[in-house]
């Protein structure tokens, strides 16, 4: 099997307070060039814990924060089901999702 490289680049523009001005984003294995994004939440795992980046730009609402934060509870518990095939965990996860989505007033679901 040939492996293949791919790119994920961000770049961060922040202002004296070094709070996101703006953030933009490529990655080379999806065509995706100098794009605009309002925030990321990355997550990377090294063996041990999970290491954590959060930002988010000046301009993002609340309530699009919470619709950030629920959407990204959802792509979740997708990634748990597929990668371990437990169901009933990722269920939960889709289950307290929703609750926590209508107790805020946010849709869970990617409109």
């Amino acid at each position: 099997m040939k492996s293949k490289m791919a790119t994920i680049q961000f770049n961060v523009t922040t202002d004296e307070n070094h709070i996101p001005s703006e953030i933009r984003w490529a990655a080379s294995d999806a065509g995706v060039e100098d794009a605009r994004a309002g925030a990321i939440a990355l997550r990377v795992w090294d063996g041990d814990q999970a290491l954590a980046i959060d930002l988010w730009d000046r301009e993002m609402s609340t309530d699009q924060m919470k619709t950030f934060v629920v959407q990204s509870m959802m792509t979740l518990a997708d990634t748990l089901e597929r990668a371990t095939q437990d169901a009933p965990a990722a269920g939960a996860i889709r289950g307290f999702t929703k609750e926590l989505a209508e107790r805020i007033g946010v849709s869970p679901e990617n409109e």
